[in-house]
């Protein structure tokens, strides 16, 4: 085998090390096979030798050490440290070491890393092959010889080079009939990526993951070896598999490209992970892919690279609906409204009945009202429901349209039209009722609404809560909420009725009462429960338990961090009771959470003065709602008393 670059006489200064078998025993004393003490590894004068001599007599102690049967070669070892116990050569030491225990890999493996001519390293490790022809260690040492050959040397066929040798030593084996042990080499490869030695690292994946591995098994088994090597650290092994896992099954398997992609995205660089997904976007059905590498442009500010993106993944996927949807985002976001509003004409002209075109209507309608454009809000909603009466949402923005222009009436009629197009779409019901608040002035117009929709919603916890809040007197809204946990009990979102019966409670003993009894039925475990017993706490007649309370709401925005008015609650209660860092710290999480949610939260998140508001915008704001909100119910309370 011809040498690399490196020439005959090159120094090999980056394999010089003797390796971890021996240096893990730096420090300790070993006894004699005889029963003597071991020489100290120092000078008679207290000098410390040289490291690599000192490394060089812990691994012949090591072996002394191993060799339980006391056989002769170990007696010659053992001599020939005595002998070189002040020698500063640790070449010779081990050169002797060898001659008497040809069959101790660990002694050979120590003088090739010794050598420093890459020539004479290949020789000592072609001699010890000759004595121990089993022995895999012996070859992966010869692939890390040659990779840091080229590397020093520059030779760009690095790859080439080391994954020859790994193949040539798998042949080796084989014909020497050794078992072959393919988690064992993984752990050889982990091994050289700790070494530092990349190259071998893969190498030794890309020519033994794949071998004994069924074909109906290729899949769980190389994603459960990359798993455990990445909780092991060795992220390089981990990668190595994923990508000897792409080659194996091609364009077939969408979800080995994605988690190759998420581990690059949790390990590697935006560079790698650009990379990886340029190679995606070519797989068939590959269109997610497109997005993500349109959005992970996004995210590094390019918007214009986004942009060309969205576009070549639409002129190729034009049926996709989430292109389009990612096109219109990318320029709403960035607030380019006019190239917002040409994204979405261009979508509902060319769409064919593919995916859900009435976001299409809806979107556009978006549009033209952060533009002002009434007339144009207008017409595309009419559009719209013209086409997709059952899209509830069209129905909510007419509605919303008409409010926002002081015509009550018409929408009440438009959400009456919605009920009866969308009897199941709880937020029209809730509009109608309360634009019906807004009209009359009785209660009995608001409650009426709030029972039709109950009657074709029986088990809705949201239409329940709303009746009960509407209430004028205490005694019924008691009764109301105590049908309301009857009927809507093992509901969907049921917790809010659970929530606002503890803020209903009117002592400290009532509210504890019964949270207690709702540990007992398992019930205390909801986001929102969990935030009122926290509220309470905060807010209990003067008396608040201040860690208590932090403890409760920091709970609820752990268990529910998409829903902003928790994060509110938080918020609201740290202004009051914590240190300017707690506040900062608080704020940082919402903003990283990013909350969509909440019955506080979307109201004010959605209004259209607040359009691309930040985060911190909205909780702002939503605090400064909650104080009001506590003023409007402690009015309440005041004349149900």
């Amino acid at each position: 085998m011809q040498a690399p670059v490196a020439s005959k006489h090159h120094r090999l200064d980056s394999i010089t090390e003797i390796g971890d078998y021996y240096s893990r025993n730096k420090k300790k004393r070993f006894e004699s096979v005889g029963g003597s003490e071991t020489p100290d590894l120092t000078t008679s004068d207290g000098g410390e030798k040289s490291e690599e001599a000192e490394k060089a007599r812990l691994l012949l102690l090591s072996v002394i050490e191993t060799d339980t049967e006391v056989s002769p070669a170990c007696l010659k070892l053992r001599s020939a440290l005595i002998n070189h116990v002040l020698e500063k050569d640790p070449k010779r030491l081990l050169q002797e070491a060898v001659d008497h225990c040809p069959l101790h890999v660990e002694l050979w493996l120590g003088l090739a890393r010794l050598e420093k001519l890459y020539d004479t390293a290949k020789e000592v490790l072609k001699k010890a092959r000759e004595k121990l022809p089993r022995e895999r260690a012996l070859w992966i040492e010869e692939a890390k010889l040659e990779e840091a050959a080229a590397n020093k040397g520059g030779n760009n066929n690095t790859k080439h080079m080391v994954g020859k040798v790994i193949k040539m030593g798998i042949m080796a084996l084989f014909e020497q009939h050794v078992e072959f042990d393919r988690l064992g080499w993984i752990k050889d490869a982990e091994g050289a990526e700790q070494s530092g030695c990349v190259e071998t690292c893969k190498a030794i994946i890309e020519n033994t993951v794949g071998i004994g591995v069924k074909k109906e098994d290729r899949k769980v088994t190389w994603f459960g070896d990359a798993e455990e090597c990445k909780n092991r650290g060795s992220i390089e092994t981990a990668r190595a598999i994923y990508m000897y896992a792409l080659g194996s099954f091609g364009s077939s398997k969408k979800s080995i490209w994605l988690k190759a992609i998420q581990f690059e995205k949790a390990h590697g660089t935006r560079e790698t992970v650009d990379e990886l997904l340029c190679v995606a976007v070519r797989i068939p059905k590959g269109e997610v892919f497109w997005l993500m590498l349109a959005n992970e442009k996004m995210i590094a500010g390019d918007v214009s690279e986004a942009r060309e993106i969205l576009k070549v993944a639409y002129s190729k996927c034009p049926d996709f609906e989430e292109i389009w949807n990612a096109a219109f985002k990318l320029e709403y976001e960035n607030k380019e409204l006019e190239r917002a509003r040409a994204c979405l004409a261009k979508a509902r002209n060319e769409n064919e009945g593919g995916g859900r075109p009435e976001r299409m209507w809806m979107k556009s309608a978006v549009v033209e009202r952060e533009l002002k454009n009434v007339a144009g809000e207008r017409r595309l909603l009419d559009e719209g429901l013209g086409l997709f009466p059952w899209f509830f949402k069209l129905w909510l923005m007419l509605g919303q349209l008409e409010e926002r222009l002081d015509r009550l009436h018409e929408a009440r009629d438009a959400y009456k039209s919605g009920v009866k197009h969308c009897p199941n779409s709880i937020p029209i019901w809730l509009s109608l009722a309360k634009v019906e608040e807004r009209i009359s002035s009785s209660i009995l117009v608001v409650t009426d609404v709030l029972k039709m929709g109950r009657k074709r919603n029986p088990k809705d916890p949201q239409l329940w809560l709303a009746g009960i809040r509407a209430e004028k007197s205490e005694l019924v809204a008691v009764r109301l909420m105590e049908k309301a946990l009857k009927e809507c009990r093992g509901s969907k979102n049921s917790g809010i009725l659970l929530a606002y019966s503890i803020e209903m409670s009117s002592t400290s003993e009532e509210w504890k009462t019964l949270v207690s009894k709702m540990k007992c039925e398992e019930e205390d475990e909801d986001p929102h429960v969990i935030a009122a017993i926290g509220n309470k706490l905060f807010s209990d007649d003067g008396n608040t338990q201040v860690d208590e309370a932090r403890i409760w709401l920091n709970r609820a925005v752990s268990v529910a961090p998409d829903i902003g008015d928790f994060w509110a609650f938080l918020y609201k209660f740290e202004l009051k009771h914590g240190s300017e860092n707690n506040q900062k710290e608080v704020l940082r999480k919402c903003i990283a959470a990013q909350p969509k949610h909440g019955d506080r939260w979307q109201p004010i998140s959605k209004a259209v003065e607040n359009s691309h508001q930040p985060v911190e915008v909205i909780l702002n704001k939503l605090v400064v709602a909650l104080e009001k909100e506590e003023e409007k119910a402690a009015a309440t309370r005041h004349n149900w008393l």
